[in-house]
């Protein structure tokens, strides 16, 4: 009988890298969430696949997300749901607004700690920071065994995941015993579309401040009588032993020095034929320009 797995997946609703433009960042060198548009962070999705995949290898086993940010936030635990994820949960409060890679990782691993796991797993970078850092920090502040750059989950045994890495100069198969960390490139296989059965089901998860907002008795009747929606929603009070000094823009050492919008755009265009003659011109004038050599 193969062992059952507590599996927690690290998701970050980010904004969408493609819409920014001059209101995207605050004065504070903070990002203006609210003036973007907001996706599930690509490589969070194939760290997601992994995830249910390794679920499926061992029957019982269940899948928790778990994302950091504002109440708008739990739309990525939902998404997940509708994958097959079984649950998550929203760490959310004003005092971790304004939170670096240091702090979002120790708020991260005192929420992971708190549920318990046996297998976590995060996507390699998020597309709105690119650090690659929060995965291996939340391993190093929970003293765990991490495996980056993964591409796929090859199989579980004796307590020990064997896992394919996708690295610049090849192919690398590594075994890690758990309990343990991994990461997950956009190379990994996508992940599983939403299934239809698990949208009607899940399509009414809320978090209590959703519930609080819409004011409904309707929803709330739903969380009493289907445990399964609803989402948990924690804050710092719900985190046990977190320093609130370590927390949010106040436990970021980074510092944002300077914004600039960069604009990319077409100038002079130059139309060339595949003779020698013009080949040869184009390269006289690169050199000239020491655009090369």
């Amino acid at each position: 009988m193969s062992k059952t797995l507590k599996i927690v997946v690290l998701a970050k609703q980010v904004p969408d890298t493609r819409a920014v433009g001059k209101d995207a960042m605050k004065e504070d060198g903070t990002v203006n969430r609210a003036a973007l548009p907001a996706i599930f962070n690509p490589e969070d999705l194939n760290a997601l696949e992994q995830a249910l995949r390794l679920k499926d290898m061992c029957p019982g086993s269940t899948v928790t997300i778990v994302t950091m940010g504002p109440p708008r936030a739990a739309d990525v635990i939902r998404e997940s749901m509708f994958r097959g994820a079984d649950g998550g949960v929203l760490v959310t409060d004003r005092k971790f607004a304004g939170a670096d890679t240091l702090a979002t990782s120790y708020t991260i691993a005192a929420a992971v700690r708190k549920l318990g796991a046996d297998v976590i797993v995060a996507g390699r970078q998020a597309i709105d920071g690119d650090t690659a850092q929060v995965g291996p920090q939340v391993a190093e502040k929970m003293g765990l065994p991490q495996v980056t750059y993964c591409e796929l989950i090859e199989g579980f045994e004796n307590d020990t995941i064997t896992i394919k890495r996708r690295l610049e100069s090849g192919v690398e198969t590594v075994s890690c015993p758990i309990p343990m960390v991994m990461t997950v490139n956009a190379s990994a296989p996508e992940c599983r579309p939403q299934n239809a059965k698990l949208v009607m089901k899940y399509k009414h998860a809320k978090t209590i401040s959703e519930v609080q907002e819409l004011d409904e008795d309707y929803y709330l009747s739903l969380r009493n009588d289907r445990c399964y929606l609803n989402i948990t929603q924690w804050g710092v009070s719900d985190l046990d032993g977190v320093d609130e000094n370590e927390l949010g823009l106040k436990g970021s050492p980074t510092k944002v020095k300077k914004i600039e919008n960069i604009v990319l755009t077409a100038k002079e265009s130059k139309k060339l034929s595949n003779s020698d003659t013009d080949i040869s011109s184009l390269m006289q004038e690169l050199i000239a320009s020491h655009t090369i050599g």
